[in-house]
C-alpha cells in the first residue's frame, strides 16, 4: 500500500477559510443557471439572506417597518441571483451589495413616499435622512442644520427643504392612537372632521333655489341682491330705483311666495 507524503509546507499550510463554502456556491450558480434547478436558486437565496438583512437593518432607524425593508432587501438579493455573472470571476457578494442597497434606495425613492415629490427632492430628502442617523450615532444627539449641511456638503437652504420635503415620505396611519392634550383621546381618523352645518341645510338650499325660479323676476332680483349679495334694504331701494318701503313689501310678498311653493 502506498502511504501519501507530505512535504513540512504542505502539512504548515492553512487551509483557507470559507473555500469549500465558496466552491459549493458557485456549484449552485451553475445548477441554477444553466440547469435551471430551482433549489439551487432557493439554497442561494437562504445562503445570502443574512446579507440582505444587514444591508435591511442599515435602514432601519427610518419609519418604514423593517419587515418591509427585509422583503424589498431580498428582493433585491433575488435579482442579484438572477443577473449574477459567474465567469466574470467577482464575488457573489461584491455584486449583490450594489443591487440590493440599490432596490433599497429605489423604494424610499419611489414607493415609500406618500405623495409625489421630485426626483432630485427625493434622493436629497433621503441623504439628509441618512445623515442624521450616522450624525445621531456619533454624536448621541440630534444633529443641527448647519452640521447637516457641513456633512453633507450642502447649503443650509437644502438642508431646510429636503427637511420639508422628507415629512412627505411617511404618511401615518389613521388608525394610529392620537391625545389631544386635554385629556381626550382615540385614533387619528377620529380627530378628522366634524358635522358640517352648511350639509344639514343643503336640502333647503336645493329646495328654496327651485322655489326661486317659479318667482316673478322683480321679487327674484330683490331676493337675490339681498341674501345673496348681502346689500340693505335702503341699498336695494337705490339699485332697483324703488322706495325703501317698497321693497320691504316685495321681500315679504316674495318669502311668503316661497313658503307657499316650498310647502306645496
Amino acid at each position: 500500500m502506498t502511504t501519501a507524503t507530505h512535504s513540512p509546507q504542505q502539512l504548515r499550510r492553512p487551509t483557507r477559510p470559507g473555500v469549500f463554502g465558496q466552491v459549493r456556491n458557485e456549484v449552485l450558480f451553475v445548477r441554477w443557471q444553466q440547469d435551471g434547478d430551482r433549489q439551487a436558486r432557493d439554497e442561494l437565496v437562504h445562503r445570502f439572506l443574512p446579507l440582505a438583512r444587514k444591508l435591511a437593518r442599515r435602514y432601519s432607524g427610518a419609519r418604514e417597518p423593517f419587515d418591509d425593508l427585509l422583503q424589498v432587501a431580498s428582493l433585491g438579493l433575488v435579482k442579484a441571483i438572477d443577473r449574477f455573472d459567474l465567469g466574470r470571476g467577482t464575488a457573489f457578494s461584491s455584486f449583490a451589495v450594489p443591487t440590493i442597497l440599490g432596490e433599497l434606495k429605489r423604494y424610499f425613492r419611489d414607493l415609500g413616499w406618500a405623495v409625489h415629490v421630485p426626483r432630485g427632492a427625493q434622493e436629497r430628502a433621503v441623504k439628509v435622512e441618512d445623515a442624521q442617523q450616522q450624525l445621531s450615532a456619533r454624536t448621541n444627539r440630534a444633529p443641527t442644520v448647519p452640521e447637516l449641511a457641513e456633512y453633507l456638503e450642502f447649503s443650509i437652504e437644502d438642508v431646510l427643504d429636503a427637511l420639508e420635503t422628507a415629512r412627505a415620505h411617511h404618511a401615518s396611519s389613521l388608525d394610529a392612537p392620537y391625545d389631544d392634550g386635554e385629556g381626550e383621546s382615540g385614533t387619528m381618523v377620529e380627530s378628522f372632521g366634524d358635522h358640517d352645518p352648511s350639509l344639514q341645510s343643503a336640502d333647503e338650499r336645493v329646495t328654496i333655489g327651485v322655489a326661486a325660479r317659479q318667482l316673478p323676476a322683480r321679487e327674484r332680483e330683490v331676493l337675490a341682491l339681498r341674501f345673496v349679495h348681502d346689500m340693505t334694504q335702503t341699498q336695494i331701494a337705490d339699485h332697483i330705483g324703488v322706495s325703501q318701503m317698497q321693497v320691504s313689501r316685495i321681500l315679504r310678498r316674495a318669502i311668503s311666495h316661497l313658503s307657499e311653493i316650498a310647502e306645496g
